[in-house]
């Protein structure tokens, strides 16, 4: 086991997303999870049916108690649903954990379309938390939501990952599989560089804790050395596998295998 990650995020009832996806996905990549939670969610694969914020104190309470001890490597966010939990994370980053790669899922809105952010919590996102990025993972609906700039084409996609990157992290990646077509095309844009990251895309409905599974893989990378270009190749990689061999549950938007990497004793 190597690498830890503290996961900052809400937890999800049905498994398939939030930190249950997150612990699974850094496991399963043979990382150590320890987890800061900051919603509960009443959710399955059809939908979120109810939304429970944890207070902002006890988000740092939680925060500490793992630094204090344990330690990380890296630290990822997801679901931060109020400007509190936001400001509380932050705080506490810059005091105690500046030195830690933080990588930032911009989580707004889930599949069934139910917000996970309050609508005045974006600009807090914007300008406190983003910032301190090393990586920010967001899907099409997230950029233009951060930007207020459309995107319904490969020209609009880099127009809009280079405007994040303004916003001020070290590296975006602008995830396109909201656009239309047989291939999956992916963005990662630094000061230096616009790198193109292309799959064929797998038709299938069972695509619930993509974004998260994916910054949750990239960040255990991260945790474990890789330099955060190889982390987002390798967590892509894990990410089609996953999706590839989901095992089918649910009747909406079902949940991946993120345990493909696990080989069981048939003993």
């Amino acid at each position: 086991m190597e690498g830890r990650v503290l996961i900052v995020a809400g937890s999800d009832s049905g498994g398939g997303a939030g930190l249950q996806a997150d612990i699974k996905t850094v496991t399963a990549l043979g990382g150590y999870a320890a987890t800061a939670v900051t919603a509960l969610t009443s959710q399955n694969t059809v939908g979120v049916h109810e939304i429970h914020d944890v207070p902002a104190s006890f988000v740092a309470s939680q925060m500490k108690s793992v630094m204090d001890d344990i330690g990380a490597d890296c630290i990822k966010t997801g679901m931060l649903h109020t400007r509190e939990v936001i400001d509380t994370v932050v705080d506490f980053y810059e005091s105690r954990a500046s030195h830690v790669p933080l990588v930032v899922d911009p989580v707004m809105v889930a599949k069934d379309g139910t917000r996970l952010i309050r609508r005045d919590t974006g600009e807090t996102l914007k300008a406190r938390l983003i910032p301190r990025a090393a990586l920010i993972t967001p899907n099409i609906p997230e950029a233009v939501t951060l930007t207020g700039s459309p995107i319904s084409s490969p020209d609009e996609m880099e127009h809009v990952a280079a405007m994040l990157l303004t916003l001020g992290p070290k590296a975006v990646l602008l995830k396109g599989g909201h656009l239309e077509g047989d291939v999956v095309r992916d963005l990662y844009v630094t000061e230096r560089d616009m790198e193109v990251l292309e799959s064929p895309r797998i038709r299938t409905r069972h695509t619930h804790g993509t974004g998260c599974t994916l910054a949750s893989a990239v960040s255990v990378g991260i945790a474990q050395g890789l330099t955060v270009r190889d982390a987002v190749v390798r967590g892509r990689k894990y990410l089609r596998a996953a999706i590839e061999t989901a095992p089918g549950y649910g009747e909406g938007h079902g949940p991946l295998n993120h345990a493909h990497t696990v080989e069981l004793d048939p003993a």
